[in-house]
């Protein structure tokens, strides 16, 4: 019998609507975060909804404030800081060979089996948030919790068949990034999301960025969201022919990431004006 997804498990609760799971899948689509995330982004589900679900639908024990408990130095060396850290995960008890462990996605049996091998131990775990273990991690092993970089609320779709720098700098600039590989499918995902800026590659198949533009601006919806043109075309009658067809900025390829940004926020910021 095949798996629930976490998303079928919080509609299944009540904890959210079946639009707000459509939704969500939408938002994730090029995007690397979790359904969980998402959710907790959109403000429909928060932590600890999560983990009643979990608890609720698969039966595992549900432990809280683990950072105001004591805990034997022979249960906190079984798992370091580090890997506590990256899988939020957090030893709680040892009991006849049994390593009882908070984790934050207890579905993940591929972590379980990997402990269950390396530690020659059973694993059985317990649902417990993410700030609740990131709290135990910092108190218990004193280590530094990194600051997680905010993630903008400000979505931008980029449109681009190729691979290049502009996904990765946006996103390393926090800004929330949905990506499509066609003047098509952008197009779909720009009507279902109205981002606050799209950025879109003018040669591509399908649908190219002119006739992507020529469609946006009869939207009623998206018309006055701003578009900001890729070209390797690098001319002066390129860029004139493309902001007089109403493209808010037009940035020559091969993309420098600092000029990018500088574009983006000034696009982001006349959109908020409107």
């Amino acid at each position: 019998m095949a798996r629930k997804k976490m998303g079928e498990i919080l509609v299944e609760n009540e904890i959210i609507s079946q639009g707000d799971l459509d939704q969500a899948l939408l938002r994730q689509k090029g995007s690397n975060q979790q359904i969980g995330k998402i959710l907790e982004g959109m403000d429909v589900v928060l932590e600890k909804d999560i983990a009643t679900a979990l608890s609720k639908q698969f039966g595992f024990p549900r432990v809280k404030k683990i950072s105001q408990h004591r805990f034997p130095q022979t249960v906190l060396d079984k798992i370091d800081s580090k890997t506590a850290l990256e899988h939020l995960i957090f030893p709680l008890k040892i009991d006849n060979n049994t390593l009882y462990l908070a984790m934050s996605n207890p579905l993940d049996m591929a972590l379980q089996s990997d402990l269950s091998f390396k530690l020659a131990m059973q694993i059985s775990p317990c649902v417990a948030t993410p700030d609740e273990i990131k709290a135990a991690i910092k108190k218990h092993y004193s280590a530094d919790i990194p600051v997680e970089k905010k993630v903008s609320s400000q979505i931008i779709l980029l449109i681009d068949n190729q691979d290049n720098i502009v996904e990765e700098a946006l996103k390393k600039e926090g800004y929330t990034v949905f990506v499509a590989r066609n003047g098509a499918d952008g197009l779909k995902i720009a009507s279902q999301l109205h981002p606050q800026l799209i950025i879109t590659n003018i040669v591509m198949p399908r649908m190219d960025g002119v006739e992507l533009f020529s469609v946006l601006q009869t939207s009623g919806e998206i018309d006055k969201t701003p578009v900001i043109a890729l070209s390797a075309i690098t001319s002066a009658e390129e860029e004139y022919r493309l902001l007089e067809m109403g493209f808010f900025d037009f940035i020559a390829k091969p993309i420098d990431p600092t000029r990018l940004l500088a574009r983006a926020r000034r696009a982001l910021k006349y959109y908020e004006n409107l």
